[in-house]
């Protein structure tokens, strides 16, 4: 990852725009094209990536609410020259608020706590279709592990995906279903719980991470993370950061 910054495009008025305030993390590198990786974690920053949640998620009919502070979330965007073009948030468990998992699949969210689990989950994934960049959502994907494993030392990660995404997150990251379709009130939407152990995506990552230019047969998202040496040098770095 490189890290170096680019100032912001003009553009319509509704695009959601980079944060030159949130804290930067790096670059990745996609052919001819350059992703900012930013932690989102001012009110602009936020603001940015709900407006292209919300922009998204329209598209299929699904309710979302706005993004607010939360110190048990962390939220990611990449930008293209300025504009904010994809995030995702990872969510911590936590004694006092828990996971939004906990409000359609609670029963089996407390079998893996009651298994002494330390808990995160994915939400809140927006990438603009026309972007089409494995390198720029590997980079987000691969940011959010780092966090859960080296800062916060998590094992394992839970997602509530709607049916008609689940393959997505079978191939690309190695999620296996876990319980029954529910009806998810949030987004008045039908989801299954899908889950994934953080030990596992540390495996995939030090097997195929750095390999983006000879994937081979590999299906997944993993040969588009960072090597194991970009890995470690980053994570010393947002460490640093706190």
């Amino acid at each position: 990852m490189q890290d170096k910054r680019s100032g912001p495009r003009s553009g319509d008025a509704g695009v959601p725009r980079d944060d030159s305030a949130s804290t930067f993390i790096g670059e990745v590198t996609d052919k001819d094209r350059t992703f900012g990786i930013r932690l989102a974690d001012t009110d602009e920053g936020r603001n940015s990536a709900s407006l292209l949640i919300s922009k998204m998620y329209a598209t299929r009919g699904y309710n979302v609410a706005k993004m607010e502070k939360d110190p048990n979330r962390i939220t990611l965007s990449a930008s293209d020259k300025g504009i904010v073009i994809g995030t995702v948030t990872l969510g911590l468990d936590s004694p006092e608020r828990g996971i939004l998992a906990d409000e359609v699949f609670g029963d089996r969210v407390n079998e893996y706590r009651a298994k002494h689990a330390r808990l995160c989950e994915i939400t809140k994934l927006a990438f603009d279709p026309l972007v089409r960049s494995k390198m720029a959502m590997a980079a987000l994907f691969h940011v959010l592990y780092i966090y859960a494993h080296y800062m916060h030392k998590r094992t394992d990660v839970l997602i509530e995906v709607n049916p008609r995404h689940r393959r997505f997150y079978e191939t690309m990251l190695g999620f296996s279903e876990v319980a029954e379709l529910r009806h998810n009130t949030r987004v008045d939407a039908p989801a299954h719980l899908m889950w994934l152990s953080v030990a596992y995506m540390g495996e995939q990552i030090a097997r195929f991470g750095g390999h983006n230019s000879q994937p081979g047969d590999e299906r997944s998202l993993y040969p588009y993370f960072f090597s194991q040496r970009e890995e470690e040098g980053l994570a010393g770095r947002l460490i640093k950061l706190g």
